[in-house]
């Protein structure tokens, strides 16, 4: 599981399975729970947290639609987080829990071929009409239809149907037993039938006439304008304020977003008081440009928070559609030409750690060579596996010493030649006389000067690469069309993946429009371990497999490494109040929303 700024799902879920049928407020799959049945909060919110006041945010880019789940267009940040809600809410300070929120009450069969999952009589959406069982059914369906990003289509796949037992139970039913699926179906975020069937469904994601939609969460949509600017307004009759997975939380009685064309035009903003949170992700920014009176006095606040999250992979990522990029011996000479070392100590100023395994940071990365275990699932597809999977270790080329660079260039342009591509008049050229070039899309113009230092290196090559930046809406229209050569791209990955590798690396989504499959991978021996990891019944299972597909993706040379952070690089100004506890597995936004305004 996963989670991201697209889909704000929770991200972790258990590794046992559990051994007999069970109904409880809250499951991780080993029966196991850290909060008891009438807990009051969790642990990383206050009992004096304030409701009231303006919360300020900012996003870049633009937004056209109100609906969160359609493939076309883009929906504004914090919709699906704040309007809608799931049946059950990940803890943040457990790697693998869920606790009932919609639902009061989540029983696994003994066969852990179904889930049912009571509705909470008291929840409400925020047209005053009760969520029953018939809307969690409409949920579901539509979640598995075509109407959808395709993302939930992958999701949701062993979810094969639902029966409505009365009307406020619900059963799932499963295509065969998975170690989270009961965890994934409490996910679901819940629509209301009766609004989209007035509404109607794909027309929330068109540019004219939009409606705020009708959900159950702790905010409703007050106003927008397109593109530019949305405000939330805390709903002042939630129907779960009071419930203890949300007491402590959603304090602002406001939120507001305001949207801007690039990261440094946010950033001098957010410096002149334009609104009240950023989390940075420009190393520059955060050590040279985040200075000054207001700083130095403490009216704006710059601070690391320390996470436990599972940094998974960020790098440049090839389209193997592209005739130039399917052989893997080019993509693997591409990753010789970034020289980390000079990018990390003269841009970044050492802040940054290399990528070394698609799960960095985590359990779940490849060591050393591959054990017992993992090469009995990986020897039956020997024969078109790459023979470093077994010989070698992971590990990102190094520019360590005044010959590093010279040195990994030479390797670079040997393997090339033995591709077939060799130096003519200066330029990188194959037996047809073709010139090896491609673009770079870029969508910050932030991570130009790292692309700048990539080219520049490239070059020496004889490849002839050009990078650009475009606008947000149409980067992403870009993305979802597989409509460009490489790009940077970052996987995040949860203490317990599953489904979504399906559609990250899966070959059934490599054609299919909207999948996260940027790379175009279609291979018999990912597909096998990907179904390993969705399917395995224990956490040695799940760790093996994991580390096997490790090893094949890296090994596949489809991304250049990049590097990746322990910890959130936040900034705000000094009008909050938080909680004196952390969460563990956490993204800033989640953090936020357990702070309040400072009192006067």
């Amino acid at each position: 599981m996963v989670s991201g700024k697209m889909f704000l799902l929770p991200a972790f879920l258990s590794l046992f399975f559990i051994s007999n049928c069970f109904a409880a407020h809250g499951i991780s799959l080993n029966g196991e729970v850290k909060y008891e049945q009438h807990f009051k909060q969790f642990g990383y919110t206050s009992a004096a947290a304030v409701k009231g006041g303006k919360l300020v945010l900012h996003d870049i880019g633009s937004f056209d639609k109100m609906n969160p789940f359609t493939l076309k267009g883009e929906a504004p940040l914090g919709l699906e987080a704040l309007v809608y809600e799931p049946l059950a809410v990940a803890s943040l300070d457990e790697p693998f829990s869920q606790y009932g929120l919609l639902a009061s009450d989540i029983e696994v069969a003994a066969d852990k071929k179904s889930v049912t999952f009571t509705i909470d009589r008291r929840a409400r959406f925020s047209d005053g009409s009760p969520v029953t069982a018939e809307d969690v059914a409409f949920s579901l369906a539509t979640l598995k239809s075509e109407l959808v990003h395709p993302y939930f289509n992958y999701y949701y796949e062993d979810i094969e149907s639902s029966e409505i037992l009365d009307d406020f139970k619900i059963k799932f039913l499963f295509k065969k037993p998975n170690r989270e699926l009961h965890m994934i179906a409490g996910q679901i975020n819940i629509m209301s039938k009766n609004f989209l069937t007035k509404h109607g469904f794909e027309d929330q994601s068109g540019i004219r006439d939009l409606v705020a939609p009708v959900a159950s969460g702790p905010y409703v949509v007050d106003t927008f304008n397109i593109g530019k600017t949305i405000t939330y307004k805390r709903n002042p009759n939630y129907w779960a304020k009071e419930h203890p997975a949300r007491k402590g939380m959603y304090n602002f009685d406001e939120i507001d977003v305001k949207y801007y064309k690039d990261q440094t035009v946010a950033l001098e903003a957010f410096k002149a008081g334009e609104f009240d949170f950023i989390s940075v992700n420009i190393a520059k920014q955060w050590a040279r440009d985040m200075e000054g009176k207001k700083f130095n006095d403490g009216s704006i606040i710059k601070r690391t928070f320390p996470h436990a999250n599972n940094a998974g992979i960020q790098g440049f990522l090839m389209n193997t559609r592209r005739p130039l990029f399917q052989d893997r011996r080019v993509r693997k000479a591409l990753g010789l030409a970034l020289d980390f070392e000079w990018i990390n100590s003269s841009l970044f100023h050492d802040q940054y750690t290399r990528s070394d395994s698609y799960f960095s940071n985590s359990y779940l990365a490849a060591k050393g060579l591959p054990d017992d275990s993992e090469r009995k699932l990986l020897e039956p597809y020997k024969h078109i596996l790459p023979e470093e999977v077994f010989t070698e270790t992971l590990f990102p080329p190094e520019t360590k010493g005044p010959e590093g660079l010279r040195n990994n260039l030479l390797a670079a342009k040997k393997i090339l030649e033995e591709a077939g591509w060799h130096i003519r008049n200066g330029q990188l050229v194959n037996n047809s006389g073709q010139l090896f070039k491609f673009d770079i899309l870029l969508v910050s113009p932030a991570f130009e000067r790292v692309m700048a230092a990539y080219v520049k290196n490239l070059r020496k090559l004889g490849i002839l690469a050009e990078y650009r930046t475009v606008d947000s809406t149409l980067y992403s229209e870009r993305l979802k069309k597989f409509d460009f050569d490489m790009i940077t791209m970052s996987y995040g990955q949860s203490q317990s993946p599953g489904n979504e590798q399906r559609n990250y690396w899966h070959s059934s989504s490599a054609a299919r429009e909207g999948s996260q499959n940027y790379a175009g991978i279609q291979s018999p021996a990912v597909d096998s371990l990907v179904d390993m990891i969705i399917y395995a019944e224990t956490k040695e299972e799940l760790v093996t497999a994991s580390r096997a597909l490790d090893r094949v993706l890296w090994f596949g040379y489809y991304l250049v490494p990049n590097w990746y952070l322990p910890f959130h690089r936040l900034s705000y100004h000094d009008k909050f109040s938080t909680p004196s506890t952390l969460p563990l597995y956490y993204d800033p936004f989640q953090l936020l929303m357990t702070w309040w305004i400072k009192e006067k």
